[in-house]
């Protein structure tokens, strides 16, 4: 199943066991079983920012929140209730850009592997279609 429905922030922290001032995703642009894309708007408040830049530490988050967003919106569309998840492991985590405050990145989530509640996905970040961040995240999911 696929959607290009846009789903804005209230919806979104729905969506994510985070929350304030602990999310960071506001937007989904795109969903499919295999990929989503996400997005945030930065702002001055939000934890991860210091000096008026999106430090790397809200840079990883955003892209595991992005992944828990993928999880949820899934379980959403079988009116179930997600279940919580984790970070299983960090692969290859490439940040070469910082963003800064009032900036809007992009996250595109791709699913490599998904068994027994265990998911292996590339997370690509964008800034301007920019690549600023690349990595791999294991995910796995509580029983």
């Amino acid at each position: 199943m696929e959607t290009m429905a846009l789903l804005e922030k209230e919806m979104v922290e729905n969506l994510l066991p985070q929350k304030f001032p602990f999310v960071m995703v506001d937007t989904m642009h795109f969903y499919s079983e295999t990929s989503l894309v996400s997005a945030l708007e930065i702002q001055s408040d939000n934890i991860f920012v210091s000096n008026r830049i999106f430090l790397e530490a809200g840079l990883i988050e955003h892209m595991a929140q992005s992944v828990a967003l993928h999880t949820g919106y899934q379980y959403f569309l079988k009116n179930e209730i997600a279940p919580t998840g984790y970070i299983g492991s960090i692969k290859e985590i490439e940040i070469k850009k910082l963003p800064n405050v009032n900036d809007i990145i992009q996250s595109e989530v791709t699913i490599l592997q998904e068994f027994a509640g265990i998911t292996l996905v590339d997370i690509v970040t964008t800034l301007n279609n920019e690549e600023i961040a690349r990595g791999q995240m294991k995910t796995v999911l509580a029983k």
